[in-house]
């Protein structure tokens, strides 16, 4: 029923972009979200027939429920995934045959925010305070080890489980602070509704930098050549948003009704320093040093193996590309 839910979903999407060739191989691709800045070069590829000039067909798709995908992807009901790098290493310590195959964003987009005019300056200041929070586990790790480099813990705070609803809740002074935020929409979200937040970043207060979003596939999938023509026009399309950022932003907004709204303007251009140029390059000491800190957090029983978890796909040879 979730399956179908979500599947449902890419009809309404997939119907204001640009459609390719008919004997283009098809590929679906589950959003980690509804449709927003981070996905930029995804949609821009699409829109500007890159996924197209690489003989593919892609289906985006923004999921019922945003935990799902990654299962999805597990159980083979879709060829790729939009993920998070401490999530999946999670996942593959806890059995799920997935791999991070290229990278869509690559620094950390959360923070830990809180009214700029607030009586909150500094982390230690949040002292007997509240904290909220919309996912248990990782961000209350994140949040403990930014306390920590501030001389505190997470027993001098109060957490609040907000769900999503992080800058309502500091804005209406549920709590004095919020963790998971990010920096690209919170900010801005606030500042339309009159409010300006400060922002505390998660890699400069003791947490180890790391990929915000991923490309997931299943680990028997990594041969398979389609794969590297997407992350290949993912790159092309990054290029583009990069070099083109206001023609980028026009085919993006065009995609959807919902999507030309202000947030969403001042989201883009706050988020185009953050994708990753080259999506198919692998920092694997980053990765093992991440996966260092989640075993050390207690989220992971053991460090696996880099390879085991994140990879370079394959390059086809010259003669396997499409025809441009």
């Amino acid at each position: 029923m979730r399956l179908a839910a979500t599947l449902m979903l890419a009809l309404s999407f997939s119907a204001s972009l640009a459609t390719p060739s008919t004997a283009a191989d098809k590929l679906t691709v589950l959003l980690d979200w509804f449709v927003n800045p981070d996905h930029g070069p995804l949609v821009v590829a699409k829109e500007k027939g890159i996924f197209a000039a690489h003989d593919l067909e892609v289906t985006l798709i923004a999921p019922a429920d945003p935990n799902d995908p990654p299962k999805l992807v597990a159980a083979g009901k879709a060829d790729l995934a939009v993920g998070y790098q401490p999530q999946l290493t999670v996942q593959v310590a806890e059995g799920l045959p997935l791999v991070r195959v290229g990278t869509l964003v690559a620094t950390p987009l959360s923070a830990l925010v809180v009214l700029a005019d607030g009586p909150v300056k500094t982390i230690a200041d949040l002292k007997g305070r509240k904290v909220g929070y919309s996912v248990g586990g990782f961000e209350d790790a994140i949040l403990g080890t930014m306390l920590k480099t501030n001389g505190l813990t997470l027993d001098d705070v109060t957490l609040v489980n907000v769900n999503f609803s992080l800058s309502p809740s500091l804005l209406s002074g549920r709590v004095d602070a919020v963790i998971g935020a990010y920096r690209n929409f919170e900010l801005n979200q606030m500042e339309l509704e009159g409010s300006e937040g400060r922002a505390f970043f998660v890699e400069e207060e003791g947490v180890p930098p790391y990929d915000e979003l991923i490309l997931i596939a299943r680990r028997d999938r990594i041969e398979d050549p389609k794969l590297r023509r997407f992350v290949d026009a993912v790159e092309e399309a990054t290029q583009y948003v990069i070099n083109h950022p206001d023609e980028a932003w026009e085919a993006f907004a065009a995609s959807g009704d919902e999507l030309d709204d202000e947030l969403n303007r001042r989201a883009w251009a706050d988020t185009l320093p953050r994708f990753a140029l080259r999506p198919a390059a692998l920092d694997s000491n980053r990765y093992a040093r991440f996966a260092t800190f989640l075993k050390a957090q207690g989220l992971i029983p053991d460090a696996l193996p880099v390879e085991s978890y994140a990879v370079e796909l394959p390059t086809e040879s010259a003669g396997a590309m499409p025809d441009r």
